[in-house]
């Protein structure tokens, strides 16, 4: 069985949070790339191939490990931060856009939880990152977010990050929630995951809503997100006449004459 480091934290911040992690000496925690925010004196930083939790993995198991995360879109690295000092010490992670930090107990939730694959922002040391292939074809094809998700094992700390308001809510046995193919964040092995068509040709072309819905039935419990990193980003751009998009200049009396001469 994997060594779990048991971490203490707390969460900063309102809509653009970070998590504080406390490690006592020698204890690690692991990370994304990229999510850093600050790390005290006597932390060492190590880049590692996959998650670094099998502490006796050969090449080939941290090889396959990393190649794993690589079809989830991830990198073949992560980062392990580690307490190498005589007294304790805090390293801070960021959430990468405006949203909520989730901590979740994976020991409460009978030690897995599958993730959508770019909400697990970091975790206490010996909690495995894998992947959670969907089994129904109909999930890989149009499931907006990806076939393959991201699988936490372990009884440690991990966390995840929801964009714009988060909602976590248990369903009983048999009861069913139709959601946003990105709204979903995360949810437990319990769950039923499917994907269904909205139901008529004019719904599908003109509601604005997609053609399919992400099905969650219960029994287990769900994280929902109600701002998907991709549809901020498709606002944006659309917005963001360099990236092809249309100028909205709300509020100006000028309009899109100011536009003209900030271009010149």
């Amino acid at each position: 069985m994997n060594t779990m480091d048991v971490v203490d934290y707390k969460i900063e911040g309102s809509e653009m949070q970070y998590v504080e992690i406390e490690l006592d000496p020698m204890e690690a925690a692991v990370a994304e790339a990229g999510v850093l925010m600050y790390m005290e004196d006597g932390i060492r930083m190590e880049t590692i191939f996959g998650d670094g939790s099998r502490q006796n993995s050969g090449f080939i198991d941290s090889l396959m490990s990393a190649g794993k995360r690589l079809l989830t879109g991830a990198t073949l690295f992560m980062t392990v931060f580690q307490n190498q000092g005589s007294g304790k010490r805090r390293v801070a992670f960021a959430a990468p856009f405006p949203g909520k930090i989730v901590p979740i107990h994976l020991a409460n939730l009978g030690g897995e939880l599958i993730a959508q694959k770019d909400s697990f922002l970091c975790a206490a040391k010996g909690v495995s990152i894998g992947i959670a292939f969907q089994r129904r074809l109909g999930v890989g094809f149009f499931g907006g977010e990806g076939f393959i998700m991201q699988r936490l094992q372990g009884d440690g700390l991990a966390f995840v990050h929801a964009g714009g308001t988060l909602l976590e809510r248990d369903l009983a046995p048999g009861e069913l929630l139709r959601i946003d193919t990105g709204c979903v964040v995360a949810f437990t092995p319990t769950i039923d995951f499917d994907i269904e068509y909205v139901g008529n040709i004019k719904s599908a072309v003109f509601g604005g809503e997609g053609i399919f819905f992400a099905t969650l039935r219960g029994p287990g419990r769900i994280w929902l997100q109600s701002l998907p990193f991709s549809r901020l980003a498709d606002r944006i751009i659309a917005a963001a006449p360099r990236a092809g998009g249309r100028s909205r200049e709300e509020g100006s009396v000028l309009g899109g004459l100011g536009q003209l001469f900030e271009d010149r």
